[in-house]
């Protein structure tokens, strides 16, 4: 099938029953395009042609005719497909600068929230996201280098671990596709997008704020300025075609540190931070 995510058309092939069920879950929101339509990216998640496919079953996503990953065991076919489409977006897709951070928007403005992993950021994307901000991107904030706006690749939230739990507890009404056990990242499963966000996938948002997140059990919720330089030198390391773009990298980066405050934010509580951001939206 051809599937519309935003500006972007991915074709997915795959005759696994668990990938079938992860997106007619999670990808219900979302416009079909015809069978024979452009798509950026052809990919798909199969069962290899050997001895693996009854004994220890494993699985493999294909970008093509490529291969980019290890098999993995074939109860982890759903989580690979959005791990194999985060790598499309991250390797191959260069007309924008393509930042490793969750990105969100309310009243037209967009907070970025750069972080590597393990820092709490899907989580606080998750929290923010089920308090009424609509969702562009839970792992990659695409910036366009002409005018430095935000453009929505909105697909499902990446939970691991403790974190479903917490987002389950912090909103009853959110909707959990299945999950996977024992992979590389522990306990992965994946929040439904909203509809008004799916529905809003054309419209761009204006950066507004950079927030460097961490989460810390126990920790006081502090939101601190941060030094613009920093935040530059921050940008840039979690750019995944920074150097690739060249000048244009550079040139995007500055302008977009340029227009936003630039923040530091620790926290260990969800409804803390919910008020800050809101505080800081309607300011």
């Amino acid at each position: 099938m051809h599937i519309r995510i935003g500006s972007y058309t991915v074709h997915i092939r795959s005759a696994l029953p668990s990938v079938s069920q992860g997106i007619h879950l999670l990808y219900a929101d979302y416009p079909l395009a015809d069978d024979d339509a452009f798509a950026d990216f052809h990919v798909s998640v199969v069962q290899p042609n050997n001895l693996r496919r009854w004994i220890a079953p494993q699985v493999i996503f294909r970008f093509d005719h490529y291969v980019p990953f290890k098999p993995l065991p074939a109860d982890q076919a759903y989580p690979l497909l959005e791990w194999g489409l985060n790598w499309c977006f991250s390797t191959q897709y260069h007309r924008h600068l393509v930042i490793h951070g969750a990105v969100v928007e309310r009243n037209g403005r967009a907070l970025i929230l750069p972080a590597p992993p393990g820092s709490g950021k899907s989580t606080l994307c998750a929290a923010l996201v089920a308090r009424g901000w609509r969702l562009l991107s839970d792992e990659l904030t695409l910036v366009t280098p002409d005018e430095i706006a935000v453009v929505p690749m909105c697909r499902p939230v990446s939970l691991k671990n403790e974190s479903l739990q917490i987002i389950q507890e912090f909103e009853s009404s959110v909707t959990m596709g299945p999950l996977a056990f024992d992979t590389s990242k522990g306990t992965v499963g994946h929040m439904r997008a909203p509809t008004d966000s799916v529905l809003r996938s054309q419209e761009h948002g204006l950066p507004a704020w950079i927030v460097f997140p961490k989460y810390e059990a126990g920790a006081v919720t502090q939101l601190n300025p941060h030094p613009k330089a920093g935040a530059f030198m921050q940008i840039a390391e979690n750019t995944f075609n920074y150097s690739m773009l060249g000048l244009h990298g550079f040139e995007t980066v500055t302008q977009l540190v340029d227009r936003c405050d630039c923040y530091a934010f620790k926290y260990s509580n969800l409804n803390e931070a919910i008020d800050i951001f809101n505080c800081l939206s309607e300011a």
